[in-house]
């Protein structure tokens, strides 16, 4: 029985409209775009240009979507090799080898790494883990960060999140159903 497929649109850009596989996995659930098109709203001054990290990519909908509206380079992190060529087949379907790039790695392995600083960061890890804590902390300490990034989180609307660094002060948040949606900037 082949695996079930699902498909995400991309709401605007060079791509808006294009309809793009991935498949069913554990945990992955990909923003909605009632999300994805407030959120974007809220970053359209800023995403032309940005070098974004898609630091939990799943589906790619976010990452996919700061590349379609101008990002200069897009990171896409994900730990599931399937879903990783899954991501890599829609971004040889969307010619944009050049701009985005997909790697096979878990968050935490992939912060301990050599860092590079990014304008824009994509936080949406599975909803019940507790990794969010760990991963921002790994993000400002890392050297990650932009001096003036802004960084995403998507979380359960339900369970509060973990003490954020100091240095970030939120500028927008919204609910969704279960997704509590907000956006820091890093001061």
């Amino acid at each position: 029985m082949a695996a079930t497929r699902n498909r995400l649109r991309i709401i605007a850009g060079e791509w808006g409209g294009r309809r793009l596989a991935f498949p069913a996995a554990g945990g992955l659930r990909p923003t909605g775009e009632r999300v994805r098109e407030t959120l974007f709203n809220w970053l359209q001054a800023d995403v032309a240009g940005a070098r974004c990290l898609d630091l939990f990519a799943g589906s790619g909908a976010l990452g996919l979507e700061a590349a379609s509206r101008g990002a200069r380079e897009v990171v896409l992190v994900e730990r599931s090799a399937r879903v990783v060529a899954a991501l890599r087949e829609n971004v040889r379907a969307l010619d944009a080898d050049g701009r985005i790039r997909v790697l096979n790695a878990d968050a935490r392995r992939f912060l301990a790494g050599q860092s590079q600083p990014y304008d824009l960061v994509f936080l949406d890890p599975p909803f019940r883990s507790a990794i969010i804590g760990p991963v921002c902390t790994g993000l400002e300490a890392g050297g990650w960060l932009a001096t003036d990034a802004l960084v995403y989180v998507e979380a359960d609307s339900h369970r509060a999140l973990p003490p954020l660094p100091e240095r970030w002060a939120p500028v927008r948040e919204g609910v969704a159903g279960g997704v509590a949606y907000r956006l820091y900037r890093r001061q």
